[in-house]
């Protein structure tokens, strides 16, 4: 039996561009054959509709209303919803898998973490760190930053992403030889272009699936594979940095990390 998953989704509890409320996606996706949701709201740095001029609990507990709602909604109608967040840097976003709310409660310096030490605590937590969509092109967007090592995944499919960006960033994730993930990127409950992941067994919790992507185990993606594989790739519009170790500037030309050939 497949086990249908979103894996990127916002709430208008806690994400500014959120507009369906956590719990109204629930019958929505049951609806559509999904097994459950990771809800992953706009975090700190990004788009939140939270204060964070709150104290940070209070923050914390805040942001996690959207969560809550859907899971309560979930654990109701026996439909699995999972926590997550999206973390912006500087227009470059990642999504984190395998963490909670009590985890977040007792790390408040986490909203002044560079990338590198995102990915060494989320990691060190039993965490992992995905790139969303990262050759978004966009007029709010400057430039692009590829981050090559502080990450275990890489978004190939963003609902919100035109064809030849998700092409890109399946090239992209080929060369590199990381964990490829899919999701809608929904903020509108609509049943217009889901995405996702497929697995072989259901996720036991957040854990069970930032280990599987960490661990690099089998992930079918609810996405035009084949279109990802053949689509003739736009030139890159926006300048690009690329990101190594410890999410330090590394000379690399672009071209080579969209060949599809691991390097």
């Amino acid at each position: 039996m497949p086990y249908r998953y979103e894996t990127h989704l916002h709430t208008c509890e806690a994400s500014a561009c959120g507009i369906t409320r956590g719990r109204d996606y629930i019958p929505f996706f049951q609806d559509q054959g999904y097994h459950g949701i990771i809800v992953t709201d706009h975090f700190f740095g990004g788009n939140t509709a939270v204060n964070r001029k709150l104290p940070w609990r209070s923050w914390v507990d805040q942001f996690c209303l959207g969560y809550e709602a859907a899971k309560n909604e979930g654990d109701r109608r026996g439909f699995q919803v999972l926590f997550g967040w999206e973390q912006n840097y500087d227009g470059d976003e990642y999504l984190v898998y395998g963490l909670d709310k009590a985890w977040l409660g007792e790390h408040p310096e986490i909203t002044r973490w560079t990338r590198a030490q995102q990915y060494e605590q989320v990691r060190r937590s039993g965490g992992c760190v995905v790139q969303a969509h990262p050759f978004r092109s966009r007029s709010y967007l400057s430039r692009i930053y590829l981050n090559t090592a502080c990450v275990d995944g890489v978004e190939v499919y963003n609902g919100a992403n035109r064809l030849y960006e998700n092409a890109q960033a399946y090239r992209y994730a080929q060369s590199l030889g990381k964990t490829m993930m899919a999701g809608t990127d929904i903020h509108l409950a609509d049943s217009d272009g889901l995405s996702g992941i497929v697995l072989d067994t259901s996720l036991a919790d957040e854990r069970d699936l930032a280990r599987r992507i960490r661990e690099h185990e089998p992930i079918g993606l609810i996405a035009p594979v084949e279109k990802l594989k053949t689509a003739r790739l736009e030139p890159v519009t926006l300048p690009a940095e690329v990101l190594g170790e410890g999410g330090a500037p590394v000379q690399i030309p672009l071209s080579s990390l969209l060949t599809g050939e691991p390097r």
